[in-house]
């Protein structure tokens, strides 16, 4: 039995302030200080995975060469593979070309010589997060193309090498695809069975939360997820397979709402996830002893938290309840899109990313709308003081009407995140906003939906809120006139402990 990492530290570039462990402190993390950062989350803060991200950025190829020529008696102690682990999130080459997939899978296939030859467990890299996945072929497709590179390289080069399996661990990023997870389950089963002539003993199934909420918002995207884990453990009971749900969670609600301040909530809301992604906010944006004791914490417990368990009439209930929630959040993120991207166009970069298309884009009379990736998104529209968790959420309320209280057997942090996401909302840039565009007045409406849910009015409650508010209305004029806001932005995210 293999140990399951509780905690994988990411490169998501959700950070506002600068690494604990940065020279220049400027914030920018560069593919060539991605080395450092890797070693320092397995050996100061404990983090027992770490995702190397081959999707959509620019990537160290020679990751395990450099780990282990400069700290070998580190990864002697640990060994990579068995105690820590590195784990590649590689490029779907159904939406971007393979150029890296191809130099991602020889750098899993060499690094097992490499360890082999050094005396260190072997195999060191074994798994692959395959983002964006929507079909079972596409799992299935990845596992025999390495599978026929790893032997055809090792007789080409006389290699001797036993590691011809790799295991994929499927991303799913739709709330379509979420609900629906038994589909691509089942038959990822028959094609594997097909493929290799037996049943996978174990699965690491990933369910991301940015794109669910970029693409359909905030009670979406949660319950998506959580009916996603009652299929994939309710898959595994059935089928004799062991089951490890990841979850891709960043720091503010919207992103998923995974904060060291907040691991009590979390534990509370995402009971039977095995493995939770640490993202550069989480790790960078809050005081190391606090990150440190959190992830302790979550190595601790995360591997006895219960899964979700939910009747036949409650998963057709919650999947009624994400169209309910999504109508309004989409119609209002097509009628922003224009504003929310050129605000997007001044939030610092953090990684050397390539230039990426997100999810979200559908046909209409003028066009296609496009946003930008789920953190630059977020980051705008905080900046503005105008949190995403608003948007449609409080018309949803409305459309659900029957009994409010339904969404919170879904949602236990309903009212939580709410709470704590309408602290940074400022309603004298969304009345200005409101003046410009039927849009943001949709947004409005939300704001007074909920506060007649939750029973009192949105906005600064402490005097971090208030100075949050004047960075946010600072921005708003700035942008308004030309002038430069991204340096207001980076401190407006300071306060909310992430960029976006």
């Amino acid at each position: 039995m293999r140990m399951i990492p509780a905690t994988m530290a990411t490169q998501h570039p959700d950070n506002a302030g600068p690494p604990y462990w940065e020279r220049d402190s400027d914030g920018f993390v560069s593919t060539g200080e991605e080395i450092e950062e890797c070693l320092s989350a397995f050996r100061d803060l404990g983090c027992q995975e770490f995702m190397w991200d081959w999707e959509g950025k620019h990537v160290d190829e020679a990751v395990v060469d450099k780990l282990f020529h400069a700290h070998l008696a580190f990864f002697k102690k640990r060994q990579l593979g068995r105690d820590v682990f590195l784990t590649f999130r590689i490029p779907n080459i159904w939406h971007e070309r393979g150029y890296s997939l191809a130099r991602a899978m020889m750098g899993i296939h060499t690094a097992e010589s490499f360890a082999r030859d050094l005396g260190l467990h072997t195999p060191p890299l074994f798994e692959v997060i395959l983002p964006m996945t929507k079909k079972a072929s596409d799992i299935i497709t990845i596992q025999r193309t390495f599978s026929r590179l790893s032997r055809f390289t090792s007789r080409l080069f006389r290699e001797p090498c036993h590691f011809h399996y790799l295991n994929v661990l499927p991303l799913l990023e739709g709330v379509d695809d979420l609900l629906s997870a038994p589909r691509l389950l089942e038959r990822y089963l028959v094609l594997h069975r097909r493929e290799f002539g037996k049943k996978p003993s174990s699965l690491r199934l990933h369910i991301a939360r940015s794109d669910p909420a970029l693409n359909a918002g905030l009670v979406p995207a949660v319950v998506a997820g959580k009916v996603a884990l009652h299929h994939y453990y309710r898959f595994g009971r059935r089928h004799n397979i062991a089951i490890y749900p990841a979850l891709g969670a960043g720091t503010l609600p919207f992103r998923g709402g995974l904060s060291p301040l907040r691991i009590n909530d979390f534990i509370r809301e995402y009971g039977g996830v095995r493995t939770v992604y640490i993202q550069s906010a989480f790790r960078y944006d809050f005081p190391l002893p606090t990150v440190i004791r959190a992830i302790q914490r979550l190595n601790r417990e995360l591997p006895r938290t219960e899964p979700p368990h939910y009747s036949h009439a409650q998963i057709a209930t919650a999947a009624q309840l994400c169209r309910q929630f999504t109508a309004p959040y989409r119609r209002t993120v097509e009628a922003i899109a224009p504003m929310v991207n050129r605000v997007a166009q001044h939030v610092p970069s953090r990684r050397e990313r390539k230039l990426h298309i997100g999810l979200f884009g559908y046909s209409r009379t003028m066009g296609k709308v496009r946003l930008p990736r789920a953190i630059p998104f977020t980051a705008a529209l905080y900046s503005l003081g105008v949190p995403p968790e608003l948007i449609g959420t409080g018309r949803g309320l409305r459309l659900w009407g029957r009994a409010n209280s339904g969404v919170e057997t879904y949602y236990r942090n309903f009212r939580r995140d709410l709470v704590l996401a309408g602290r940074s909302l400022n309603k004298d840039n969304l009345a200005r906003l409101s003046a410009l565009h039927r849009g943001w007045r949709a947004v409005a409406d939300d704001v007074a939906a909920i506060e007649s849910f939750l029973g009192l009015e949105l906005g600064p409650k402490t005097r971090a809120d208030e100075v949050h508010h004047t960075l946010t209305t600072d921005v708003l004029r700035n942008w308004s006139t030309g002038a430069e806001v991204a340096d207001l932005i980076i401190q407006s995210g300071k306060i909310r402990h992430s960029l976006g």
